[in-house]
């Protein structure tokens, strides 16, 4: 089944991105925004609470945007599966990647880590181990799905680039092997997921709300000595995509940051991640469901 779906899938990937956008603008859209009505309602209730200053005509032509970029990055992921490499170069940009190699070495760092949010297309963000130096392993942190014909085909999408996957559970055995063996390595950690509630320890300010986000990469961070960069994704213009590394921190153990926290590095990402939403916010996933856990709620729990 997985091998004629794969097939299947690699045979329309294959048409140029621009039948895949007149597919996503006349097919998906129609599709998911208006017959479908796939997560209209959460994906309104969450922009209310996120913009109240916002009319609700302002609110609803952001929703429309979304839908339409939504599409767009479902036929720019398929796309991926037989994109040639060189073209994946031309159409994204990792802008400062050359001068974050240099700074890690002078520094003596062995590991550099990426925040990155599901902001503009994170998937085609997977091919940054091609602009890396032979001495640095890219990698990046990833959940698992659950159907493994899905799994098996996000994994070839993210790792035909030369980067590896690491299943999020074998996170911190991963890097201290690494380090063990002294290989240098970028590990990517897309960090705005909402944390199960075992994993819930931090909470900070983020679009209005209190908001529960992982800690590991900041906590992994302190034990291998990493500097931590915040990768700003913007779209220049459809099919194209521009990732500026912007340093959060080279000493994670006392972070030079004016932010009052146990986990400033973490705070900071957040910071810079709700910036971007604020200035186009239909580039982020608006259908994730990321205040189903509040920390009212938690507080409650925790109490008992």
């Amino acid at each position: 089944m997985y091998k004629v779906l794969f097939s299947l899938l690699r045979l329309l990937s294959r048409m140029p991105l621009g039948v895949h956008y007149f597919f996503a603008d006349w097919l998906l859209y129609p599709i998911a925004y208006h017959l479908v009505r796939y997560r209209r309602k959460l994906v309104n209730r969450q922009l209310a609470d996120c913009f109240p200053e916002k009319s609700e005509k302002e609110r609803n032509a952001i929703a429309r945007r979304f839908y339409h970029f939504f599409c767009d990055c479902i036929v720019e992921t398929l796309k991926l599966a037989t994109m040639p490499h060189d073209e994946v170069k031309r159409r994204v940009e990792f802008v400062g990647i050359e001068e974050m190699q240099q700074t890690l070495r002078q520094a003596g760092k062995k590991f550099g880590f990426f925040y990155l949010g599901h902001y503009g297309n994170w998937e085609w963000m997977a091919s940054f181990p091609m602009w890396l130096e032979p001495q640095w392993q890219g990698a990046q942190i990833y959940h698992p799905l659950y159907n493994a014909e899905a799994d098996r085909f996000f994994l070839h999408l993210r790792e035909q680039f030369g980067g590896l996957c690491i299943p999020m559970k074998q996170t911190m055995r991963q890097i201290l092997e690494a380090r063990q063996k002294g290989q240098a390595e970028i590990i990517g950690f897309i960090a705005d997921q909402s944390p199960k509630w075992q994993a819930t320890h931090h909470w900070t300010p983020f679009l209005r709300h209190q908001t529960a986000f992982f800690i590991g990469s900041e906590r992994i961070a302190r034990q291998v000595d990493a500097a931590l960069y915040y990768v700003r994704v913007t779209r220049p213009r459809r099919g194209y995509y521009r990732a500026e590394l912007v340093l959060i921190t080279l000493n994670p153990q006392s972070p030079d940051l004016d932010i009052q926290s146990e986990y400033p590095a973490t705070d900071r990402y957040t910071q810079l991640l709700e910036q971007q939403i604020r200035e186009q916010p239909e580039l982020w996933l608006w259908t994730h469901n990321r205040w189903k856990r509040t920390y009212e709620q938690w507080l409650e729990r925790y109490k008992k």
